[in-house]
């Protein structure tokens, strides 16, 4: 099957808003074996939208579009598409039940009543987290056509439990299974040379996804039952954890700081942080996970120096002769915040975020990470990092710690070795 994307939105088209609608559909479209041949941005402007759904309809197997099913004006694309298609809009009872309880008290104007209204005989996508329901139907020559809306917290839990379905529907193999194995110290170019056999198979399919400090690897396998792609998928995931090794994290973890707090969780471990330069992200990743109560003990932001020796005992001559950003001060918050918290684990970090204040001897992306279990401690260094944000910075630096609480639970070694390195692709 050959797909297009037709987004629709004149912000898009301004660059007011980034269109992540279109590579999210993109990458599920891949990973449900549907081929995407086209991906065009439209407007708000009927005439050009038509232009484009007819061209779309004319060379695609199905065309998927996104945004414009609101109840503002410019929302327009249900009743461009329709009449392209060849369908009528009707209202659709379910969708303008919803609607009224969702509006229960509050006044519900025409303008939000269209949304209700929907291509005759189509599919009804229910919006679990809005108020625009999303369809699928077949054009008046036979193509696949499904409209989705434009915000991604409506538009991604609807492609994956009622888009993608609806399109593999009666279709040979439409069981889809996909797994994620996740990596942190390896980049995505450096996996991608490791493991490029295994990126030209067809099922199941490889492929790599870069994110802001980790990458992933994504397998992904068609068979005509669920159980059955499953299957293909297994060992193709085991060869992948066995090459990768030491630096896979996990699979089917949503990330880092989820996995670091399921180890904990299990080994029945507890961990304490001090923070300066990350200003309490590593807390704050490790908190975001339901569970984290049980193994999180305490966290602290110590940015003055006063603060970190009455808090956390880092001796004043210490900071004198070292400075805050040094692995000794690094170790001693480390120490300080286990012993203050009682926890297994304690976890100091400080180091320089920038864009100001480094200098030549303490660079910009200069940050010591220190890991310590009462009877052992272990630095991590990160190095100068010119070109990369603030953000980016503190990121890193609170991946690095969840990477060395990881290792020293698993006692994997390499608990002082960052993960910012050219030759393994980190960069």
């Amino acid at each position: 099957m050959n797909a297009e994307i037709i987004s629709v939105g004149t912000e898009l088209l301004l660059g007011h808003t980034v269109n992540t609608d279109a590579s999210y559909v993109a990458r599920e479209l891949s990973a449900a074996g549907i081929n995407l041949l086209y991906d065009c941005t439209v407007g708000d402007n009927p005439e050009r939208l038509r232009s484009a759904v007819e061209t779309a309809l004319g060379r695609s197997d199905a065309v998927i579009t996104t945004g414009g099913l609101g109840p503002t004006g410019d929302d327009l694309t249900k009743e461009t598409v329709a009449a392209c298609a060849g369908r009528k809009l009707v209202r659709d009872e379910e969708s303008m039940r919803r609607l009224k309880r969702y509006f229960q008290g509050r006044f519900l104007g025409e303008s939000q009543k269209k949304q209700a209204m929907l291509p005759e005989g189509c599919t009804v996508f229910q919006n679990g987290c809005g108020t625009a329901p999303g369809c699928g139907f077949r054009s008046a020559n036979g193509k696949l056509v499904v409209m989705l809306p434009g915000p991604p917290s409506e538009l991604i839990p609807m492609l994956r439990e009622s888009a993608i379905p609806f399109l593999l529907r009666g279709t040979a193999g439409a069981a889809i299974v996909s797994r994620i194995v996740r990596v942190f110290g390896l980049g995505e170019g450096y996996v991608a040379e490791q493991i490029k056999d295994l990126c030209d198979g067809t099922s199941p399919t490889c492929a790599t996804y870069a994110l802001t400090d980790e990458m992933f690897v994504r397998v992904t396998a068609r068979a005509e039952s669920a159980e059955k792609a499953a299957a293909l998928c297994a060992p193709v995931v085991k060869d992948l954890r066995r090459r990768l090794g030491e630096f896979c994290y996990g699979v089917d973890v949503e990330s880092l700081e989820d996995a670091v707090v399921r180890l904990l969780a299990e080994r029945r471990l507890t961990v304490a942080t001090a923070e300066s330069c990350t200003g309490g992200l590593l807390a704050k990743r490790i908190t975001d996970i339901a569970g984290a109560s049980g193994v999180f003990h305490m966290g602290v932001v110590t940015y003055a120096n006063e603060i970190k020796t009455k808090l956390l005992g880092v001796p004043e001559d210490m900071l004198a002769q070292h400075g805050a950003v040094s692995p000794q001060v690094a170790r001693r918050m480390a120490e300080g915040v286990r012993e203050n918290a009682g926890a297994s684990l304690g976890v100091g970090i400080t180091g320089i975020a920038g864009p100001d204040g480094g200098t030549q001897e303490k660079p910009v992306g200069l940050v010591y990470i220190c890991l310590c279990d009462g009877e052992n401690a272990w630095v991590r260094r990160m190095g100068a990092a010119p070109g990369k944000s603030r953000g980016w910075i503190r990121h890193m630096a609170s991946s690095n710690a969840l990477d060395m609480i990881r290792r020293r639970v698993l006692n994997l070694g390499g608990m002082e070795t960052a993960a910012y390195s050219h030759e393994r692709g980190m960069h």
